[in-house]
Parts: structure tokens; C-alpha cells; sequence
């Protein structure tokens, strides 16, 4: 059973670990470079636009290479109260290539001892663990499910080079989703999203950004549980968000496991352990560079005695 899954040139390639905490403070971001007028003076749609667009700018494509430890947790659906489920609970370090999610992983034990090298390709939405914490919260689902994810090589992203300007274009919403409500709860403006076209692709439901900077600070979004005798599920994961010396991550997911509306409208709910699941993102820091043979798995075995710790 396996949980799916979602920049401003830094000033050094080479970050110090990023370890997470139940409350993370956002870490000052720099202004865009462009004017954003005040919330209250524009269509909710419109304030959705500014924000990915702000998104888009300063975070990006994400950093050329990323490492973490992702701490996945959950708890049996059996006992009073449910007593902490062991198999479906793991620590795994992650060694990515952020232009096509590649991924070098080695599970972590409870003496420190680490497993063997796997490749890996974590994505939001996908039969795989979700991650990496930089992922494009923006972007939309497949169209369809990868029949192997971990053989899928995802188009890389646009570098965000200057293009010469021969016209002016100003964009009046986010195509993907309507907007249903937007309030201010502090300083802090609350959207409540409705996807436009195909829920399953656009999976965002409800945001949370800065009113002034109209940075993101938390999503709710629609995600899927793979099981091998059940069928496919769908997940609320909440996201917790954080800044690493101004660039986005992912510090947490909470995830709960929905009951399946069936063709003729019946409810299936989840039977397996694990309907409510958690993953820390913790020790995130983005090299300068990688060994090319982490992205390999072919060159996996001849270099067993270089493995990563």
C-alpha cells in the first residue's frame, strides 16, 4: 500500500539542513518584482492569479537538487485509542534531481542502520510517497494514472530566463479553479477553491496567503491512497509551509482517507490501517551538486561501497 501523491536565484547553492518543528515560522521571502495592488481591490479570481503568480516567480523551478528525510507516521484503525501502526510507519532520506524528480532513497532503521539504495520519483497524486518539498503546488494532476510512476520522466520546468517583450498581456484569474469564497482571517486571506474543470486533476481546495505579500503559508488539497486489494481512495492532506532562505517547502502533510463515491452513489469507506497519516520533511538542504550515478539505478550495484549516508 503506498500513499500518493505538490525560484528566485538563491544566493548560495549550498543550505544549511532545514529541520522542521510542529510550528514552523515563514522566514522573510523577497518582494516580487512586480506591483500587487490591495486584495480588497480586485476580484477574488484575480487575487488567485496574483498569488500563483507570485508563487511562479520567486519559487520557480525549485533549487537543481534537494536532500531531505521524510518521516511518515500513522496509527492502526484498531484498539482504544489506536495504537501506533509499526508497518506502515518508516523513515526514508531522499537524494533528488529536481528537473526530473529523480530520486536516490535509502530507508532509515531505528539503530541508525540504512537500507539498501532505491530509486524513486516522488510526486503529489501518484502511487508513490509524496514529495519532495519543493514540488509545484500549482500544478495540475495526470491526465492520466502512470501505469509505472517510477518510469514517467515529467517534462522539466521553464528556468524563468527574461524573454524579449513584443506585447503586454494582463492575466485576470487562475484558469483552473473558481474562487467561492475569500475571506481575511488576520493577515492572512482565506480562498475557497472549486476546480473549473476536472476535480481530480486540479486538486487544490482551499489556500491560505499573506493579504499584503500574498505569499502562500497553507493548502488543503484533494489527493489519492493506491491500495493493492482495495482500490483507489481519496485523501485530504492538509500542508503545512515553511521558508528555507526564501524558497517554499513543504514541512508537513496530514492526511485523512475519505470514503470512494461509487457509480451508482454507494459510499466505500477504507478498511486498512492508516486513514489518517502524517509525513515530516525534516534536514532539507539543497547541494550545489549530486553525484551523476545517484539518478542510475543501473549504476547502483557497482557503487554499493559509495552509498550515501
Amino acid at each position: 500500500m503506498k500513499y500518493s501523491w505538490i525560484a528566485l536565484v538563491l544566493a548560495a547553492l549550498v543550505l544549511v539542513p532545514f529541520r522542521t518543528t510542529a510550528q514552523t515560522v515563514a522566514q522573510a521571502t523577497p518582494a516580487p518584482s512586480f506591483t500587487l495592488p490591495p486584495y480588497n481591490s480586485v476580484a477574488p479570481v484575480r487575487v488567485l492569479g496574483l498569488i500563483r503568480r507570485v508563487y511562479r516567480a520567486a519559487h520557480r523551478p525549485p533549487p537543481p537538487y534537494e536532500i531531505y528525510t521524510m518521516v511518515r507516521t500513522q496509527v492502526s484503525n484498531y484498539g482504544n485509542p489506536p495504537y501506533p501502526d509499526y508497518s506502515g510507519s518508516y523513515t526514508t532520506k531522499y537524494w533528488v534531481r529536481n528537473e526530473d524528480r529523480a530520486a536516490l532513497t535509502r530507508r532509515i532503521f531505528r539503530d541508525d542502520a540504512e537500507g539498501d539504495m532505491v530509486f524513486q520519483r516522488p510526486e503529489l497524486n501518484e502511487a508513490t510517497d509524496p514529495g519532495p518539498p519543493t514540488v509545484d503546488l500549482f500544478a495540475a494532476a495526470p491526465v492520466k494514472q502512470h501505469p509505472n510512476p517510477q518510469a514517467y520522466v515529467p517534462t522539466p520546468e521553464p528556468s524563468n530566463e527574461p524573454l524579449k517583450s513584443i506585447a503586454s498581456v494582463v492575466s485576470v484569474g487562475e484558469p483552473d479553479y473558481n474562487v467561492s469564497s475569500l475571506t481575511v482571517e488576520g493577515s492572512m486571506m482565506h480562498l475557497v477553491l472549486k476546480p473549473r474543470r476536472d476535480p481530480e486533476r486540479n486538486v487544490l481546495r482551499e489556500i491560505w496567503a499573506d493579504k499584503k505579500s500574498y505569499e502562500l503559508r497553507k493548502i488543503i488539497a484533494h489527493d489519492r491512497l493506491f491500495t493493492d486489494d482495495q482500490g483507489v481512495f481519496p485523501i485530504e492532506f492538509v500542508y503545512t509551509l515553511g521558508y528555507l532562505h526564501g524558497q517554499l517547502v513543504i514541512t508537513h502533510l496530514h492526511g485523512v482517507v475519505e470514503p470512494r463515491v461509487e457509480p451508482n452513489g454507494t459510499q466505500t469507506v477504507y478498511g486498512g490501517d492508516g486513514r489518517t497519516v502524517e509525513f515530516d520533511f525534516q534536514d532539507i538542504s539543497f547541494p550545489s551538486t549530486l553525484p551523476s550515478w545517484y539518478f542510475n539505478p543501473r549504476e547502483y550495484a557497482q557503487n554499493k561501497n559509495g552509498a550515501p549516508e
